[in-house]
């Protein structure tokens, strides 16, 4: 099924000009085009239509995850948030203290990946070396990378200690490329560096849906 993903202003990435009311065609797990919605819902009129608020880029990468899922533990909610707060915990000390078993740290992943994917998150870099962690990060979607340069301290929020929105998108939205790509709710790049990935309502990643705010 063709599915039509439209916003307010659609930014392809580096080297492409941002489109006004702009589209994004997805067949499978591809983009199959992209351009001004009009055209776009002309040409194809019976895709279906999902339409966003805000700006349309290129799915989000975070460097650095290994130490975001592998020495941070996310606690459970409501589960663990009376004993141990709702903050995520790092720190050698405090987390020898929970004597995490290696299921704890998966489940612990898979937390911390529903937060990247809420933050228009599609691909991480790290070397994963706990398998329940690794396993998390697999089925989440998440593309996994080769570790990186890291610039600062690892965050949630890939535009944390970035100049520019765009340094932290990875790849660009074009036909044939795959279908990864964020919504958010800001109007434009210079928005969504000062207000943050926590703005994301949507994420796609392989055509597929798999986070919506709700």
């Amino acid at each position: 099924m063709r599915t039509l993903h439209s916003a307010e202003l659609l930014l392809p990435g580096p080297g492409s000009a941002p489109v006004a009311d702009g589209a994004v065609l997805v067949e499978g797990d591809r983009i199959a085009a992209l351009g001004p919605f009009g055209e776009l819902a002309e040409r194809f009129p019976h895709a279906r239509a999902r339409r966003w608020p805000g700006l349309l880029t290129p799915g989000l990468l975070v460097r650095g995850a290994d130490e975001l899922l592998e020495r941070t533990y996310y606690p459970d909610d409501p589960y663990e948030i009376t004993e141990l707060g709702a903050d995520p915990i790092n720190g050698e000390a405090e987390l020898e203290e929970l004597k995490l078993t290696e299921a704890r740290w998966g489940n612990s992943a898979r937390r911390g990946t529903q937060k990247l994917l809420a933050r228009g998150v599609v691909a991480v870099t790290g070397r994963f070396t706990v398998t329940a962690v690794r396993t998390a990060v697999s089925r989440s979607g998440l593309t996994i990378l080769p570790p990186a340069a890291q610039e600062g301290t690892p965050s949630l929020d890939p535009f944390a200690g970035r100049d520019k929105a765009g340094q932290a998108f990875h790849g660009v939205l074009e036909a044939g490329a795959p279908a990864r790509f964020a919504v958010f709710a800001v109007e434009d790049e210079a928005a969504l560096l000062e207000r943050g990935a926590t703005t994301c309502v949507a994420t796609v990643i392989g055509g597929r849906l798999l986070h919506r705010r709700r």
